[in-house]
C-alpha cells in the first residue's frame, strides 16, 4: 500500500495501515480500552484482523486515498496505536478516530498523530470539515477532540452501532 501517502512528525511515522500490521491489530482490538470504549469487533486471530484490514480499510484507503493508519515511533519503530480518517455509511463529513496500546496513552502520540492527520485532511485530501464520535465517559477521548479544536454538536450514533455518542465537530479553517 506505499502508494497512498504517509505521514511524520519529528517522533511518528504515520502510515496508512497494511496487512502487515495485522498482529499488532490484533492485540490492539482487544485492548480493555478498545473493548469498553470502541467496542468489541470479533476479531480474535492474527487472520481476522488481516481480514477486518482488507474489508474495512483497504476499500476506503482505494477511494479517498485516506483510511486507518498505523501510528509508528521512529525511535524504536514500534507501533503505539492508530489514528485515521472514516467515512461512514449515511454521514456527510469524514470522522477522526485514535486508538492506542495502554502503554502508550498519555505521552502525546495521539495528540501529535491526530493534529498532523487534521493538517494533511486539509492540505491533501481537501477536506473541508470533520467530526469525531466518542462515548461521554470516554473523557481522554473528549479532550483529546477538544484539545484537536473540535466542538460538541450533539448526540448521534454511527451506522451499525446502537451506543449514543457525543458527536464534535471541526470546520477545517485557514486559522488552525
Amino acid at each position: 500500500m506505499s502508494i497512498y501517502k504517509q505521514l511524520q512528525t519529528p517522533r511518528l511515522l504515520i502510515k496508512p495501515i497494511d496487512t502487515d500490521d495485522a498482529a499488532f491489530i490484533l492485540e490492539l482490538m482487544n485492548t480493555p480500552k478498545w473493548i469498553k470504549n470502541i467496542g468489541d469487533r470479533n476479531v480474535k486471530t492474527v487472520k481476522d484482523a488481516k481480514d477486518y484490514i482488507i474489508e474495512r480499510a483497504f476499500p476506503q484507503l482505494k477511494k479517498y486515498g485516506y483510511s486507518n493508519y498505523v501510528v509508528i515511533r521512529t525511535s524504536d519503530n514500534t507501533r503505539l496505536g492508530t489514528c485515521g480518517l472514516y467515512h461512514r455509511e449515511d454521514r456527510k463529513d469524514p470522522d477522526i478516530g485514535f486508538a492506542f496500546l495502554p502503554a502508550y496513552i498519555g505521552k502525546g502520540y495521539a495528540f501529535e498523530a491526530a493534529n498532523q492527520l487534521l493538517i494533511a485532511a486539509k492540505e491533501d485530501y481537501g477536506l473541508t470539515e470533520l467530526s469525531g464520535y466518542t462515548l461521554e465517559t470516554n473523557l481522554a477521548s473528549r479532550k483529546l477532540l477538544e484539545r484537536l479544536g473540535f466542538s460538541l454538536k450533539g448526540i448521534g450514533k454511527l451506522p451499525n452501532n446502537d451506543k449514543e455518542l457525543l458527536h464534535c465537530y471541526r470546520v477545517l479553517s485557514d486559522d488552525k
